[in-house]
Parts: C-alpha cells; structure tokens; sequence
C-alpha cells in the first residue's frame, strides 16, 4: 500500500471547531473573528490583553542546511516538533508564513507542511487563505497607481521619472512583466515611463506588515515608503502622494494574525509570507507575539538555510521586535547533504537521482560541512543549536551517525532523527525533548553580528564574510554611491537584507557544500524606509521569478465528480 499523498491525509483528519483552538489559547468569542469553521483571525487588543498577563513562552526558530531545490521538510519539521511538544506535555504553538502562489503554481505546490504532519485546511492554507496576501498587493498597487497619476496631473512634488523605485506587484510567478514600459497609448494614459513587477511577496508592504507591532506602527511605516526622488534628490513617500492612509485602511484587517490548526489539534498560526532570498523570510511578529503569550513554547521558522532567513530572523526581526530566541533547530537530510557532498543531482520536477538512494558515508561527511557552517552561523548569535536529522526511507544507520559526528563536533547541542513525515507528532518526541532541554538550559545569549551604528558597506561585508564564509564582497560603483546617498539621508542605521541565491553559502548556487575562496558582488542597493531595512542585491537575483517548463500548477485542477474538490496540491 502506497504512502497517502498530503491532500488525502490532510482530508482524513476531523478538524477541531477554530473557536475551541482560540478557547484553548485563552481568547475569549468576541476576540476571534471565524473565516468559516477551520481559520480566524484574532484582534490586536486580544493579544495585547494575554500579553498584559505577563506569561512569555521560550521561542525556537527552525531554519536549515543549505536547501535543495526540493526542500528539505523545514516547514515540516517545524509543525512536526510543534506537535511533538504537546505530546510530551508542553504547551506549544506554530507561527509560519503564508505561501505565496507563485510557487505554489510553481516548483513547490503546497506548503502547508507534509506527511502527518501539517496545518489544515491544506487547501485554503495553500490558495487564498484569508485574502491577506490580495490585500497587501492591493495596497502595494494603490500607491503605484497614486504615483503615477501624480505624475500624470503635473508632477507637483517634481518627481524625477529616474529615480522611481516603486514597482507593481503580483502574486504569481510571471517573468513576461519583470521590465515592462507603461502609459503607453496617448496622452490620457498617463506618463510613459520604463517600470517593472515584482512578486507580491517580495513587496515592501508585506514586509510592512510582517514587521509592524500594531495598527499605529502599520500606519506609521506605511507613511515612511520612500517610491521616488524629486529631482533635487529627496525622498517622495507614501504620505507625499497622500496614499498612505488609504493603504492602511486596506490592511486593516489584514494585520490581524490567522488562527489555524495542525493535523494533531494544536494551535497554529498563519501570518505574512516574505521569501528568504529576495525579502526578510519570516512570518510576522504580531503573530509571535500572540503565541508567546498563550504558549509555553512557540515554534516560528525562518526561510531556507540559516545563512538566509535565519540570519534575516535575527539581525532584522529580533531587532524590530525586542524579542529574543532561545534556540534553533537547523533542519539536515541525508539526501542533501550527500549532494553537497558532490554526489547525485536533485532537479525540481525529475526523479530523483538513484545515487542519492544508495549509501555514502564519505560523501554524507563531506556535505556535512554545510551543516557545520549553518550550526557556527547559529552559534555567532549566541543561540544554542539542535539539528533535526529529517529522516527519509533510504536512509541508513551509518549516514545518521555520520551526520551526529559532525554536528556535535560543530557545536550542536544535539543531533536528532525525527520521523515526524510519517508518525506525527510520536515521531518527533525525542526531538522535542532535546530542544525543550536546549530552551531551558539558559544557554541563549542572543546578540546580532553588527552594530546599528557600522557603516552600511561594513554591514553588508559582515554578513558575507561571518555569514557565508567570503573572502570579502565587491560593491559596484553604483550600489557604493547609493550607500553613501542612504547615509546621508539619515538611514544608515538600518539592518541589511541580503538578496542572494538560496542555493549556495556564496552567491552562485553551482558552489554547493561549503565553498571557501569567494566574493560576494553586491550589484545594487534598495531602500525599505518602511519595513526598516536596507536591500543588497547580490549576484543575479530577480524580484520575480519565472515558471519552471512543467509548473506544479499542470497538476492542480477541480474533481468534478466529488463535488469540485481540489486535486494536485502536495
């Protein structure tokens, strides 16, 4: 009998009523607002209530080796350990992002976890949820249109059409629409003018969002979106164009955390969705903060490896919201690490390599050295670290040994297999017991890598070099000359945000296990007044990604003879 795929498992499973899940999390029925029986969204003020109660859980990121292009179960493992907390006792709750449907019609289908482990409903987690992503791309838009109708009544705030860096957006993988020119048609369409679009969730305003403490501070940071220069070389913001409020107003519902639940009954939320490589890569801090204070535990994962998201995790939104980790689980799997290793090939939508099947201690000890790097990039912020060894069936006893080895002479503090794909929340106990040990240890002494006040190429050439491992990094003319702009405009005490493959320690995603001899170029500079952050864009990184030839979205379609059910999410 074949293994059930995650659509049929996640249908087999009897949700709990939302309501019952906010009951058990101390909200009370006027704080819940029910999207239907199985999602809600839960008030500002409710959260502030429970926080006010003065109970605080421990607070575990879970990020990764360098990932293959197939992932390597990070979102599973996070839900997975979530659930094996509360099988041995613990109260214990998942904070994850949205996914974006660019790739869900893409390379990777759902997201919503897998196996026996995942957040239901699995199909409205994967497609529109509650509309927050809509939302934000309508905001996002709002201020384009307000921008260029600015431009089209006259210009008062003398824009320089040069310097515009405020793009459209759009919530599917399309690379038609990256460079695009518009106003094209006569005079009453507009001003022509060279643009482009990005993915929604590489949005400004999505990091807005994931970033803001509460509806105030979303205002606030709305406002300080700089979209342009004038031609004397100020900044035009969000509130220059008089569009900031409207976009607040349409995320007024949008900033409020989704209430969901895992496949085991326990409470999940659900909010914001930036990509680790091209924007901050973590869910939101309203919806940490709301699981903090009704947990004993909170399971929040960063995107991709910890040189990517996990380091966005703490150098950025541990700054933004004063809230400190007390460990880190570093997901690894066999098949991974013996492609860092030099062995096998894994190609998104092909089978898989046999070689990868077959084992190979040496080349599970070569990769490994990946895992070291991602466990002493944990360790730099003070942050104990357990590895999660997410098991597969190919799997043997001596690549599992191979694989403690070189962990626990990394540092780790632990290296667990976890078997949470196939038995839940049983497979992943003795997970949860060695991260429970590490969040009470009182080991956690968490500190970024840089100071707010280093200069900007510093910060940048810290990451690269304590980060990935670099040699140094090579900023072009332009980027170095825009840095020295931001400083002067009074922004260089922002944090960094490094867009860079999610592939490769370095730059280039052909540089697999842990490449040494390298520079990173940094080829341009964008500003994020708003979220609070510096954008470095690295290598040839794109803000819209493009459909691979066979996109996962061939698969998905309606049963028409049950009812319209959705078929081909994974």
């Amino acid at each position: 009998m074949s293994f059930p795929s995650d659509l049929e498992i996640a249908r087999s499973a009897t949700p709990k009523p939302i309501d019952a899940v906010a009951a058990d999390l101390g909200f009370t029925p006027d704080e819940v607002e029910p999207y239907g029986r199985t999602k809600a969204k839960i008030s500002i003020e409710a959260i502030e209530r429970m926080e006010k109660l003065g109970k605080r859980g421990k607070y575990v990121v879970v990020t990764a080796i360098t990932p293959t292009p197939l992932g390597e179960g990070k979102t599973t493992t996070t839900i997975g350990l979530a659930q094996g907390l509360n099988v041995i006792g613990k109260k214990a709750t998942v904070a994850i992002r949205q996914p974006s449907l660019g790739p869900v019609f893409g390379i990777k289908g759902g997201a919503a976890g897998g196996g026996y482990s995942q957040v239901i409903p699995m199909e409205e987690f994967n497609l529109h949820l509650t509309g927050d992503v809509h939302a934000i791309g309508a905001a996002h838009n709002l201020a384009a249109a307000f921008l260029d109708n600015h431009l089209h009544h006259g210009n008062a705030l003398g824009i320089d059409l040069r310097a515009i860096t405020w793009p459209r957006v759009v919530d599917i993988s399309d690379r038609a629409i990256r460079k695009t020119i518009i106003g094209l048609g006569g005079r009453e369409n507009g001003v022509v003018r060279e643009s482009e679009t990005v993915i929604t969730v590489a949005s400004e305003v999505m990091a807005v969002l994931a970033l803001a403490s509460d509806i105030s501070d979303l205002r606030a940071r709305l406002g300080r979106i700089v979209v342009a220069e004038t031609t004397d070389g100020k900044p035009v913001t969000t509130e220059d164009l008089k569009v900031a409020g409207a976009m607040a107003a349409l995320l007024r519902d949008a900033i409020k955390p989704n209430l969901l639940q895992t496949l085991e009954g326990g409470p999940a939320f659900v909010h914001a969705g930036p990509f680790a490589n091209i924007a901050h890569g973590n869910n939101s801090i309203i919806a940490d903060r709301a699981a903090l204070a009704t947990s004993e535990i909170v399971v929040t994962e960063a995107g991709f490896g910890a040189d990517m998201g996990a380091e966005k995790f703490f150098d950025i939104k541990c700054r933004a919201s004063g809230l400190a980790p007390d460990a880190a689980v570093i997901v690894a799997t066999v098949r991974a690490l013996k492609m860092h290793g030099g062995v096998g090939k894994i190609i998104a939508g092909k089978p898989l390599d046999p070689a990868l099947n077959q084992e190979n201690v040496a080349a599970v000890e070569a990769g490994a050295q990946n895992l070291a790097k991602q466990i002493e990039n944990v360790l730099a912020f003070g942050i104990p670290a357990v590895v999660a060894i997410n098991k597969f069936p190919t799997d043997t006893p001596a690549e599992h040994e191979a694989i403690k080895r070189v962990a626990l002479a990394a540092g780790a503090r632990a290296a667990v297999i976890s078997s949470h794909f196939t038995d839940g929340g049983k497979g992943a106990t003795e997970l949860a017991e060695a991260v429970w040990e590490a969040v009470t240890s009182g080991e956690a002494k968490y500190a970024p890598i840089y100071a707010d006040d280093a200069p900007l190429a510093k910060k940048i050439e810290t990451i690269a070099m304590r980060i990935y491992g670099a040699d140094g990094v090579d900023i072009s003319p332009a980027a170095t000359k825009r840095l020295a702009r931001l400083e002067e405009l009074g922004y260089g005490r922002l944090p960094i945000c490094m867009a860079k493959t999610q592939y490769s320690l370095s730059h280039d995603a052909s540089k697999l296990g842990r490449p040494t001899g390298f520079r990173v170029p940094v080829r341009g500079v964008t500003l994020a007044a708003g979220a609070g952050f510096i954008t470095a864009i690295c290598g040839d990184m794109r803000l819209m990604p493009g459909l691979n030839k066979a996109p996962g979205g061939e698969r998905i379609d309606l049963d028409l003879t049950r009812g319209g059910e959705i078929v081909g999410l994974f």
